[in-house]
């Protein structure tokens, strides 16, 4: 039976979220849109020592990142927002404005997602709902467990920052700013937790539908068989980022926005190599060098994804689908993703664009490319 303090409390969020939402909100028609073709980015992420490598893509390929914006993910949100200045400020990049996230997800809690575990069964990476454990941190660790003000200064192998994030804003009220500044030319991407997404959705109705796109790392399908294979094969089929909050992976795949795309799988099979590591690492920039801290034991998720948003050629084969995440607690698959075929989709859904293939030699030399040579503020 589901939780009815589940379903009060997210019927409460969603009621609030409809009495501050924009509904006489200009909505924007092609016409109207500016004459320069300029494609701006925003990119959302739990940012870490080693997280640049999404907006240097997007820089790469010629978008204006516009900024970056930071959530609770793989650690609280405090700690994923000094990464992300310090990594911007390592690269000379600080002219890129970050702006702070969510605390807590929508619904889901420490507490709570310690629960599901005991019933459900645990799993190997719990992000930042994992105990915390005070030994890793003092050895390079960021900070799990239930107290958000955590900051752990050893995991900062990029440097402490000396910029700070960007008041006056939440991250979802800078987003929402940022689209109709640049109606229909934003790209949004997400690779840790959607809750600033699915907040600037509720905080404005017309936000979603004067986006460009929403590009999503997440949303892996079918991997239960797979996942017993090792205790890595378990992380790597979590999809951890919509477990840490259903509710707002839930809340963005089903938003009007013009376009999605589902970077999942896929994002599963682009591994770095040992050779390409050493190449990249003899070259003698703030980030080569901070990639030789880079775990290539894991897939290039976040990469991936940012790479899809940038450069949509490398795309080589996709399925149209309908989606959603699913938010049942009383059972193992809260936080997975199902795809249906148009003729038997709930009838919320909308169609996605779910990537299944991507050109590899094109997205590693993409990658490379902006890690041996990367762009600085003008």
């Amino acid at each position: 039976m589901k939780s009815s303090l589940s379903i009060l409390m997210i019927t409460t969020y969603l009621a609030d979220a409809r009495l501050v939402s924009r509904d006489n909100a200009t909505t924007y028609s092609p016409a109207s849109l500016q004459a320069n073709n300029t494609r701006y980015a925003l990119l959302d992420n739990d940012w870490g020592s080693t997280g640049f490598i999404p907006y240097l893509l997007a820089l790469g390929a010629g978008m204006k990142v516009l900024g970056l914006a930071s959530d609770t993910a793989n650690t609280w949100v405090d700690q994923t927002t000094l990464h992300g200045l310090a990594i911007l400020e390592r690269g000379n990049l600080s002219c890129i404005p970050l702006v702070r996230g969510e605390t807590y997800p929508l619904i889901q809690t420490y507490e709570r997602f310690q629960l599901w575990q005991q019933l459900w069964g645990s799993l190997d990476w719990q992000g930042v709902f994992a105990p915390q454990n005070l030994t890793a941190q003092s050895l390079g660790a960021d900070p799990t467990g239930n107290d958000p003000s955590q900051i752990s200064r050893s995991a900062f192998i990029e440097g402490y920052p000396n910029i700070s994030a960007l008041e006056g804003y939440s991250a979802a009220q800078f987003m929402v700013e940022q689209v109709h500044k640049y109606p229909g030319q934003v790209s949004i991407y997400s690779a840790g937790s959607l809750t600033n997404i699915a907040t600037a959705i509720r905080l404005d109705s017309t936000f979603a539908g004067t986006a460009k796109q929403l590009v999503i790392m997440g949303g892996f399908v079918d991997l239960n068989l797979y996942q017993l294979q090792s205790p890595q094969a378990q992380d790597i089929g979590s999809d951890i980022n919509f477990l840490i909050d259903p509710e707002a992976a839930h809340i963005a795949v089903t938003a009007p926005f013009p376009s999605i795309t589902i970077a999942g799988n896929v994002a599963n099979q682009q591994y770095l190599s040992q050779s390409m590591l050493d190449r990249i690492t003899s070259h003698d920039n703030a980030y080569a060098r901070l990639m030789m801290d880079y775990d290539i034991s894991l897939p290039l998720w976040d990469e991936t994804a940012a790479a899809v948003m940038a450069f949509p050629d490398l795309v080589t084969d996709e399925v149209k689908a309908y989606m959603d995440v699913n938010t049942a607690f009383d059972c193992p698959d809260l936080g997975r993703t199902h795809l249906w075929s148009k003729e038997f989709a709930p009838s919320h859904t909308r169609e996605v664009n779910y990537v299944l293939s991507i050109n590899q030699s094109a997205f590693f030399e993409r990658v490379e490319q902006v890690l041996v040579d990367p762009p600085l503020c003008p």
